[in-house]
């Protein structure tokens, strides 16, 4: 019964969607607001009924329904409860089912917050949002049903993947999905703006937090994505630059670009044609992360989709709202010049400007890597793949690049800065950036490249440090307080500037992980025995015992692992599982983390009798992605909190 509500449930919102997408422009055409606050309590119920859907199909997971077919392809009796209540998004169906509930949950929200505020702009917001759901609802309910039932239901199901049967995996998919659909709502509202000639940029500061939250769950997203491939694929790394990897780090790339974009609009009232450009790009990459995952057409452990009728939906969908958007903004260009011009190369409205030409060149070089394969397969049948080396060879210089202009842009005044200015503030950052290369070679840095990271580190964090610490200084002398004070007012006042400053700190940290792991790592591949032992770093690894252990849907060889070193010894417990449902083994690597380094263990298949082969990693600094990226997330949420309109106020 619980699937047949869901089922008529997201019909009856695919019929509001319609309302949603229909009555705001019948009330604009007819000059009737009753028509627009129809659309707007169609938004509330298109909520509310996507959310009995969902908690529908959730409840046929709980109790087995395997009469529907989604939950026999993605559950059995033995899969434990926590992933049942998860599984809604363990396959295509259902995860395009959450891609419109979070749709309709960020609808209903704008309508309610941006109601009084945008009178002008919200018959459109509601139409363009109510087309978008529209869209994805077709696609659930025509092409990707999770509400089809069987005849002849089996006993048991099929059991959810074993690769997705891990926490990581359980919070990846909805945070990348957020992240996603939350870039909707400010490319709702520039689409608006363009039709209502309101480009001056009420829009941004209506959009500026849905924007930090949209690209913080996309943060989060990857990051979780990053590390349950660290530890549950067991080869060691936790990016390899995979398709749908990519799809997600594009619209992260041009997301970053308009997050600095905007600000050059909001103080100085330019790059309105450059933020309209970027926020459309990265919702319709946001669209391309999705058709690219759900549409089978390239092969990546997270691609599970296979009918190629949804993917061409999809690409058509996509097609549209890149027609009419660059559309929209081709016909109305003309409304956004301005009279303000750059007045010099040394001002921080350049860096932007440079900052997005290094974020674009970044984001079509990724692009140009994911869908060359894709273009080389359909046009001649041969295959061919792009992987780490062109990415590095490439890449990574425009990251440098991006890396210098954060120690640059916010340090750097608006306008125009003197010669006097630059030598003062960028001197001894430059400085101590350099004295940091010979330093570095000495502990083995020796590739270009991180050298090159190193010297940047120290002087963006040295730029942003005595940013700082000079404006506590002057809010000490000015006020009589103590250092605590000064900075808790400082923060206090203008959480903007200094989330982002804490976010430019938590990349730091980041930059220092990617470095450390990707130049440092040592990996070791030999044959074991129980009470054979080796050497790595300063670690002495003694391979104890091999034995079974098994849970309530999967058994498991698995090796214990004595790892010792002066005043630490710990034992790493790496496994072999195989899922009751499932043939294909699947790696369980045993990690374990301190602030300096990663050892990482990796079981092995059989050699012969009482042999097995193993991988062992000493990978440094990996812990500091994941502390940088909780700093970035911090400074994200810090910034969220500054009021809507950002105030201009000295420190």
């Amino acid at each position: 019964m619980w699937i047949e509500i869901a089922h008529f449930a997201t019909l009856l919102a695919l019929f509001l969607s319609l309302v949603l997408f229909g009555a705001p422009l019948a009330g604009m055409h007819w000059k009737n607001m009753a028509w627009v606050r129809v659309a707007r309590q169609a938004a509330f119920w298109i909520c509310g009924l996507l959310t009995l859907a969902s908690a529908g199909l959730i409840v046929s997971f709980m109790t087995h329904d395997f009469s529907v077919k989604y939950v026999a392809e993605h559950a059995s009796l033995k899969l434990p409860t926590f992933y049942l209540a998860t599984a809604m998004w363990g396959g295509h169906e259902g995860s395009l089912l959450l891609w419109a509930w979070f749709l309709s949950l960020f609808v209903a929200i704008a309508a309610w917050r941006h109601w009084e505020t945008h009178p002008v702009s919200m018959p459109w917001v509601l139409s363009i949002l109510g087309s978008l759901q529209v869209g994805f609802l077709l696609l659930v309910v025509f092409l990707s049903s999770p509400f089809v039932r069987l005849l002849d239901p089996p006993l048991d199901g099929r059991d959810l993947n074993p690769l997705l049967q891990d926490p990581g995996m359980v919070f990846h998919p909805p945070f990348l999905y957020m992240g996603y659909v939350g870039f909707a709502i400010p490319y709702a509202f520039a689409m608006a703006a363009l039709i209502t000639a309101q480009g001056d940029g009420e829009w941004i500061l209506a959009t500026r937090r849905w924007t930090l939250f949209s690209w913080i769950m996309l943060t989060i997203g990857i990051v979780f994505g990053a590390y349950w491939a660290y530890y549950e694929l067991g080869w060691g790394g936790y990016w390899a630059w995979d398709p749908v990897e990519n799809a997600s780090f594009m619209p992260w790339l041009t997301g970053v670009a308009f997050l600095h974009s905007v600000m050059v609009q909001e103080r100085r009232r330019m790059f309105k044609t450059w933020n309209l450009f970027l926020i459309i790009t990265t919702f319709a990459l946001s669209l391309l992360g999705t058709f690219l995952v759900r549409s089978g057409v390239l092969s990546s452990v997270h691609a599970f989709a296979t009918d190629p009728g949804r993917g061409v939906y999809i690409l058509m969908f996509m097609t549209v709202l890149l027609l009419f958007s660059f559309g929209l903004l081709t016909t109305k260009s003309d409304q956004l010049q301005g009279a303000t011009q750059l007045e010099s190369p040394w001002s921080r409205e350049f860096s932007f400007l440079v900052n997005n030409l290094f974020l674009v060149a970044g984001a079509c070089t990724v692009l140009l890597g994911t869908l060359y394969p894709l273009a080389v397969e359909t046009l001649s049948s041969a295959k061919v793949s792009v992987g780490a080396p062109y990415y590095n060879k490439v890449f990574i210089p425009i990251m440098l690049g991006m890396l210098l202009l954060m120690g640059i842009g916010p340090c750097i005044p608006w306008r125009a800065a003197s010669l006097q200015y630059l030598r003062r503030e960028f001197l001894v950052p430059a400085i101590i950036g350099l004295a940091g290369l010979p330093a570095a070679w000495m502990v083995g840095i020796t590739h270009p490249f991180g050298l090159a990271a190193l010297a940047l580190i120290l002087f963006v964090g040295t730029t942003h440090l005595r940013d700082l610490t000079g404006n506590v200084r002057q809010r000490m002398n000015r006020e009589s307080i103590s250092p605590q004070v000064a900075l808790m007012r400082l923060v206090g006042r203008n959480q903007r500037r200094y989330g982002g400053m804490l976010v430019h700190f938590g990349i730091l940290v980041m930059v220092a992980g990617f470095v450390g792991s990707g130049l440092f790592q040592e990996e070791r591949n030999l044959l074991l025995s129980p009470g054979d032992s080796l050497r790595l770093g300063d670690w002495n690894l003694t391979l104890e015992s091999m034995g079974q252990t098994a849970r309530r849907n999967w058994q498991a060889e698995e090796a214990v692992i004595r790892a010792e070193r002066p005043g630490e010894t710990v034992l790493l417990k790496p496994q072999k599982r195989v899922y009751n449902e499932h043939s294909q083994p699947t790696t369980e690597a045993a990690i374990h983390t301190t602030w300096r380094e990663d050892l990482y263990v990796v079981l092995g298949e059989p050699v012969k009798a009482g042999v097995w082969a193993f991988r062992v990693y000493r990978n440094p600094l990996i812990a500091w992605i994941w502390f940088g990226s909780g700093i970035v997330t911090i400074g994200v949420l810090l910034a969220m909190l500054q009021g809507r309109r950002a105030r201009r106020l000295a420190t």
